[in-house]
């Protein structure tokens, strides 16, 4: 029975890491890779299954996360980011989503609330909110979907109507991660008329007069950090803290959301890699009909197909991760390729890692059930696979 349970809670990932992970990386991109799977090994993944059960949002864990470098990996030095690429961010995100996918899925969020304001915002803004921002000593949310306006984002609602030297806020975003907890709301709001060049981006400071919060939500997934409404009535927030120009907001967004289709295909890619490792492990120990699960070549095959399905995934991430990076015209396309491929396959391959842990894989006591819970929301956030199919094929069709 000990050795059947080896895989609860993530333990056996402790110094594995599965040898493609490092395929194509140079020597600095395979040291933070590591100091990444180390931190993920041992602060995370031994409590992602309390974390998960009792909805626990691990405020200090994330402090250890970021004094490594992983509040601001991909913003600028100046304000206390990491100054890495897009690329080293996604070998970032996958390697710490193998501890815990759900609060690598949050801290990846947070790193592109703190970029948008690093890439938009005056220099004031910069240095105003990114320093406690990669920290982590203070949290950032990201508010564009409503009750209203999920994949018609451009339709939003919420208002802002300038009154002097503040702007009144009025609506609500729905869905929102770390609502409640956060600090910092990078909130898209309409300061002028309908659709999408009626949008701008304000920062949102708790403890605003006028800001409150819904219920938390009780979700399938994604446990280790709250969903709640954010509610605006009457809001006064300073001009001062719109980032860029009025009419710039839904711009800003997408450019944001760009990246953050990157993050979360990457949190695709370590929830995966981690059950491809539990599932391997688990047929060596178990044994039917006399012999070890491993030594069956229908699962011996069933493991081979998900190992390569990883890779293609891992490569159509980094690939498009480097696209953004050098701002190619084709970055958006492939990084709405990227997320609907990897979430899809990955999502696939923690469904398959609990079909072949049996009726262990349905337990709460083996981690490989909260890795298919929590990667199954990223086919529909930040995009829905559905809308990048609509992005994707309509730049085909413009060609």
């Amino acid at each position: 029975i000990k050795d059947h349970r080896a895989g609860r809670a993530g333990l056996t990932l402790a110094c594995t890491i599965l040898p493609t992970a490092s395929i194509g990386l140079n020597e600095e991109q395979k040291e933070f890779q590591k100091v990444a799977f180390d931190f993920a090994a041992r602060e995370m993944a031994p409590n992602m299954a309390e974390w998960d059960q009792k909805e626990l949002f691990p405020v200090e864990v994330m402090r250890k996360a970021a004094r490594l470098g992983f509040g601001g990996v991909y913003v600028r030095t100046d304000v206390g980011g990491s100054g890495l690429s897009r690329l080293d961010t996604s070998v970032i995100f996958e390697a710490l989503a193998t501890g815990c996918t759900s609060t690598t899925a949050y801290i990846s969020i947070h790193n592109m609330c703190t970029w948008m304001i690093d890439r938009f915002g005056t220099e004031e803004q910069r240095h105003k909110f990114c320093p406690p921002l990669c920290t982590m000593e203070k949290f950032a949310s990201y508010c564009l979907t409503e009750p209203g306006s999920g994949s018609d984002a451009a339709s939003l609602l919420t208002s802002a109507k300038r009154q002097g030297d503040h702007y009144i806020l009025n609506g609500s975003k729905a869905f929102i991660s770390g609502g409640g907890e956060a600090d910092i709301y990078v909130v898209m709001c309409r300061t002028g008329g309908p659709g999408p060049k009626g949008i701008s981006c304000i920062v949102v400071e708790k403890g605003s007069p006028g800001l409150s919060f819904g219920k938390k939500e009780k979700k399938v997934g994604w446990n280790s950090q709250p969903t709640r409404a954010v509610i605006f009535e009457d809001c006064a927030v300073p001009v001062a803290n719109r980032i860029g120009n009025e009419g710039q907001g839904f711009l800003i967004a997408m450019k944001g959301l760009n990246g953050g289709r990157i993050n979360v295909a990457s949190c695709s890619l370590g929830a995966a890699h981690a059950s491809i490792i539990l599932t391997r492990d688990h047929l060596t120990v178990r044994k039917q009909f006399g012999a070890p699960l491993a030594s069956n070549q229908y699962l011996q095959f069933q493991l081979a197909d998900m190992a390569a399905r990883l890779v293609a995934s891992r490569l159509m991430v980094r690939t498009a991760a480097v696209a953004l990076q050098e701002e190619r015209k084709d970055a958006v396309v492939l990084c709405s390729m990227a997320k609907l491929f990897a979430t899809e396959e990955c999502f696939a391959i923690c469904n398959q890692a609990v079909q072949m842990h049996g009726g262990y894989g349905y337990l709460k006591e083996y981690a490989v059930q909260q890795y298919m819970r929590d990667s199954r929301v990223h086919q529909i956030l930040e995009g829905s696979n559905e809308v990048m199919k609509v992005l994707i094929s309509r730049s085909l069709l413009q060609e």
